[in-house]
């Protein structure tokens, strides 16, 4: 039997959870939302009536023990975070490893993750590629795109809008001026927008056009 469902939740769109998910959602004994608030909304979208429990980063070191004792025990968790695949830049790593540490199966259903159209849609090499997730903000910043300066493959960061300046700016610095880049953001919602070009052409248009919502910025690797 399978303990925890890793559950992946929309990006945005409603539309795009599976009908798999919705089905374990309502079969599971309780769902660990990384925001009870966020996961209340759509389970009241989709009439699930289920417990709720928080299960986030700033508690999921606590909370790990007591979850594999109850699992143990025979109950049937989903684990969910505010948008996307779990573990995927969000909390999920942790009760895994917990898990199969006491042999207890995991399962994890395919599902939204935004990494994946924003790299398809990008127009850049897509049969070789990194994912980074968010940058280092300050200790360990520069020595990481240091680093990636040499990388050959396409490469996958996520960013937040009030960041997103600087770090086209760094990559700017750090990768050099002719590197052709993507930036998608909101992506399945309403204003979607993806915006192709050099580096400095996609930042001259963002210091035009402040940036809103969630970000995905795909870059071009070094040419070998």
């Amino acid at each position: 039997m399978t303990a925890l469902t890793l559950v992946p939740t929309p990006i945005g769109n409603l539309e795009d959870i599976t009908l798999r998910s919705i089905r374990i959602l309502k079969e599971v004994d309780v769902i660990l939302a990384e925001d009870t608030r966020v996961t209340g909304h759509l389970l009241k979208h989709l009439q699930i009536q289920k417990p709720l429990q928080s299960h986030h980063a700033f508690n999921e070191h606590q909370t790990v023990t007591k979850l594999i004792e109850r699992m143990q025990k025979g109950e049937r968790m989903a684990l969910v975070t505010d948008a996307g695949t779990p573990g995927i830049s969000d909390p999920g790593f942790l009760l895994v490893r917990a898990c199969l540490q006491n042999d207890l199966t995991v399962e994890c259903l395919p599902g939204p993750t935004a990494f994946v159209p924003a790299l398809v849609k990008s127009g850049l090499p897509t049969e070789r590629f990194v994912f980074e997730g968010f940058l280092p903000q300050k200790k360990g910043r520069q020595t990481r795109l240091k680093e990636l300066a040499e990388e050959e493959r396409t490469m996958i960061f996520y960013e937040s809008p009030h960041r997103l300046l600087k770090t086209l700016e760094q990559f700017i610095e750090y990768f050099g001026a002719d590197r052709q880049v993507s930036v998608s953001r909101e992506l399945t919602k309403l204003f979607e927008e993806t915006t192709n070009g050099l580096l400095p052409e996609v930042l001259d248009y963002y210091q035009q056009k402040p940036a809103k919502g969630e970000i995905v910025i795909v870059i071009a690797g070094k040419k070998e």
